[in-house]
């Protein structure tokens, strides 16, 4: 069973290390740069800025997790979802989705946005199954980037 909990700072580490498997893995890893340095502060970009940062964890190991990024008053974004590629197809992006709804209803928030790279088609399944709605196609990093948003 994984269990979802509030990233703490010692996390920092295994937290990176999934970002870049999980992307590396499905081909859209645009490389380091500035677009990833939310991920060295997570405290001050998620927590203290009106969002969140959850993991999930089995046996202790991160092998999951998922943000909110507050926006405005009543839109946050979904973001830094990512599955570590051995436990995918086991419904903890689910879990870790739904757990970032049910906190973007508590913090107020009423629409949701997130983006995903045309080729993570797991995540596009997991988004629309999900209720999110494409609102628009664009261009990211040098990715096709397609833009949901679901309306809580």
């Amino acid at each position: 069973m994984m269990d979802i909990r509030r990233y703490r700072a010692p996390d920092h580490d295994a937290v990176w290390e999934l970002h870049n498997l999980a992307l590396n893995d499905v081909g859209a890893h645009a490389g380091s740069g500035p677009w990833d340095d939310d991920l060295h502060r997570i405290e001050a970009e998620y927590h203290d800025a009106g969002g969140e940062f959850y993991v999930g964890a089995i046996d202790g190991r991160i092998v999951a997790m998922g943000a909110l990024k507050r926006l405005t008053v009543t839109r946050a974004e979904i973001c830094r979802m990512r599955v570590h590629p051995d436990h995918q197809r086991r419904g903890h992006g689910t879990r870790v989705l739904s757990k970032l709804e049910e906190r973007a209803g508590e913090l107020g928030f009423r629409i949701l946005t997130l983006d995903t790279t045309a080729g993570q088609t797991a995540a596009i399944r997991l988004y629309t199954k999900a209720g999110y709605v494409e609102v628009a196609r664009g261009r990211k990093l040098g990715f096709e980037v397609f833009e949901f948003e679901k309306r809580l």
